[in-house]
């Protein structure tokens, strides 16, 4: 069934004062729109977060306070706060409205843009998010359906010149502080940062980590990471290293991968501190391209050096050889640059320099043969040599066992030891502990240590480190709360749970049409991962009402149950003046919208009490009637007088309302 709607917001008038005019976006916490600021004539921007984002009693109260701190950035690259209020309990902000483009919508154009490109909006970018960090405001959301870009007027769609603004500053932080403990993390998968999947802290890292993944995604045209369920998506963040854009892109500067590298280490400590540090090398690599390009662009202009002045060489008769010139102007002893090329050949030359070296050492001494000699020739030389070449085998027979083998030893097993067992066992031995990401396990108890590095035997170091893996257990998930969210997002809540959802519709009075009303199982029972689960999803209010069966006997009513599908319940008969069979009371209200698989309660009448006919012969026939009125009788008179007969006969079971004859004559 199609449950399409048409947006009751446009057109409306909030805080009589902004007129929406049109839908720009909907996201996962908000939906954007136009709108005119009837009181200054301007246009501007209108963020108002979705009703399942605000059940929380406290939320207003946060997202309030999270505004009033967002307002007071002021800086040209971030989309300027105006004002915040409610409509109808759904918080909303006003914000400068700012023509042009996302990110998002530029890179769905352009695939990628080229470095200069991508390092000027960076710069923006990142100007607008250090501002924040300085104010002790951190994003937590960075991506770039959250930048907007202004390009610069003209056909060329220059980005260089564009101006860039950064949104949403401090939301993502205002929707989580509102959720219980224990709910999803409000963030992007694709540009999640290692420290918020793992641990749920973000501090101005944070912001640089994301941030080094939008420049990824602008140099490459795509993000590092992709996986058919956001969790996979998110832990690869933590599992994996940013590669380097230029695999992707070959040809790309080193300077703009070692960038993107710095920026998305995986340990926050290898990042820049927050995003003014980034800012600066981000300057330094678009000055260093910049210089290259314009290099490269141009003829190279030998440099001026200053070149030492060479005294003549005397001339004779004869041609000039290399054994000819001095010692003190041979070609060797000038400078690179200045040597003359040699008359002989470079392999004549070489072999004609071996020659005379090999001559020197025989004049020194006889070189290496020589040199054996002289020790074989003193005894005592030639046993200190001997004892030399021992000590020194020696001593390198030590330091490579030691270095090989003997500074080493077994690693202990603490597999299937629980958590406080293994750190106990491995300090006992010396060793240090490392705990890495915990992993599901359905044959390794919950809190036991799954696998260690080095495996249980293998070689470490004499206090080195053991990594141990902690076992989750079996993977088990809860049904998230999801009722009263839209379907769409509701189904992004369950995949992300590793949850299937099979869409069932019904009618509900409470929940707009479209909306989850309830789930079966019920929300919060434990499901396997890849479970399906249905999911009603309201209709809307039902146009069929339920009847009024009060005053009906008991087979009308059924009828009028048949018709609009509901089920007769319990019948139960009660006391009641009346009639037997008679509909005194129904467990639903008249009115009402029926609902599927509704059933109904009916009382209905036993009918009036039964009384015993007295006996009036012999009284006046007006004290005679009198009594049986009394009683709930309707009597009927013939004569007058004194009563001489009776129908009923005096003893017999009347019931109120029944018709009695009485005869009176003197």
């Amino acid at each position: 069934m199609d449950t399409t709607v048409a947006d009751p917001l446009l057109g409306a008038l909030l805080d009589g004062r902004y007129r929406v005019r049109s839908r720009v976006a909907k996201g996962g916490m908000a939906t954007v729109y136009t709108a005119l600021d009837e009181r200054l004539e301007r246009t501007v921007a209108l963020k108002i977060i979705h009703p399942a984002q605000s059940r929380d009693p406290q939320f207003v109260d946060r997202f309030t306070d999270e505004a009033k701190t967002i307002a007071r950035l002021t800086h040209p690259n971030v989309v300027a706060v105006y004002d915040q209020g409610t409509h109808k309990g759904l918080p909303y902000l006003v914000m400068e409205y700012v023509r042009g483009r996302t990110l998002r919508e530029v890179l769905a154009e352009r695939r990628r843009l080229q470095p200069q490109e991508a390092l000027a909006i960076m710069e923006q970018m990142l100007a607008a998010i250090a501002a924040a960090h300085r104010a002790g405001l951190v994003h937590r959301d960075v991506k770039p359906e959250n930048v907007l870009v202004a390009e610069s007027p003209g056909e060329s769609h220059n980005l260089i010149d564009g101006v860039v603004k950064v949104a949403d500053f401090g939301l993502a932080r205002a929707v989580e502080a509102s959720a219980d403990e224990g709910s999803h993390l409000m963030a992007t998968v694709a540009y999640v940062a290692p420290e918020l999947v793992t641990d749920g802290h973000a501090d101005p890292r944070t912001d640089v980590y994301s941030s080094g993944i939008v420049l990824f995604e602008m140099l490459t045209g795509r993000v590092p990471y992709e996986a058919d369920r956001p969790v996979e998506v998110a832990w690869q963040h933590v599992d994996r290293d940013v590669p380097f854009p230029s695999r992707y892109v070959p040809g790309l500067p080193p300077a703009v991968d070692d960038l993107v590298a710095r920026a998305t280490r995986r340990d926050p400590g290898g990042r820049p501190t927050d995003a003014g540090a980034m800012l600066a090398e981000v300057q330094a690599v678009r000055d260093d391209i910049g210089a290259a390009t314009a290099t490269r662009g141009r003829p190279v202009t030998p440099p001026t050096v200053m070149v030492p002045r060479v005294e003549s060489v005397p001339q004779t008769s004869v041609p000039q050889t290399y054994e000819s010139v001095p010692q003190t102007y041979q070609a060797s002893h000038r400078p690179s640059w200045a040597r003359l090329p040699s008359s002989a050949p470079p392999s004549a030359v070489a072999r004609r320099h071996r020659t005379e070296v090999s001559q020197d050492d025989d004049d020194a001494g006889g070189g290496l043969q020589g040199m054996l000699d002289r020790i074989n020739a003193n005894p005592r030389t030639r046993l200190g040599v001997i004892a030399a070449m021992l000590t020194v085998g020696l001593l390198i027979a030590i330091g490579g066992y030691w270095f090989g083998v003997g500074r080493y030893t077994d690693t202990p097993d603490l597999t299937r030891q629980n958590r406080e067992q293994a750190v106990h066992l491995a300090t006992t031995a010396g060793f240090k502990v490392k705990f890495a990401t915990a992993e599901f396990d359905a044959s390794v108890p919950k809190d036991q240590v799954k696998t260690q590095d080095p495996p249980p035997g293998g070689r470490i170091l004499d206090g080195g480190t053991i990594t141990l893996t902690l076992s989750l257990g079996p993977e088990i998930y809860k049904v998230p709360d999801i009722a009263g969210k839209e379907w769409d997002l509701a189904v992004q809540d369950l995949q992300a749970m590793k949850i299937n959802a099979n869409r069932a519709e019904k009618f509900d009075d409470a929940i707009p049409a479209g909306y989850v009303v309830e789930t079966d199982p019920k929300i919060g029972t434990q499901v396997n991962p890849g479970q399906t689960i249905t999911v009603y999803v309201s209709k809307g209010p039902n146009p069929v009402k339920v009847p009024q069966l009060v005053g009906r006997q008991l087979d009308q009513a059924k009828q009028d149950l048949n018709k609009v599908k509901i089920q007769l319940g319990k019948v139960e008969e009660v006391e009641s003046d009346k009639p037997k069979g008679e509909v005194v009371s129904q467990s639903i209200g008249d009115g009402n919208s029926v609902a599927d698989g509704m059933v109904m309660d009916l009382q209905i009448s036993k009918g009036p009490a039964q009384v015993t006919m007295p006996e009036v012969r012999g009284q006046n026939l007006d004290q005679a009637r009198q009594q049986l009125e009394g009683l709930g009788l309707a009597v009927d008179v013939q004569g007058f007088g004194t009563v001489r007969q009776q129908d009923p006969q005096p003893g017999t079971m009347v019931t109120p309302g029944q018709h009695v004859r009485l005869l009176a004559y003197f």
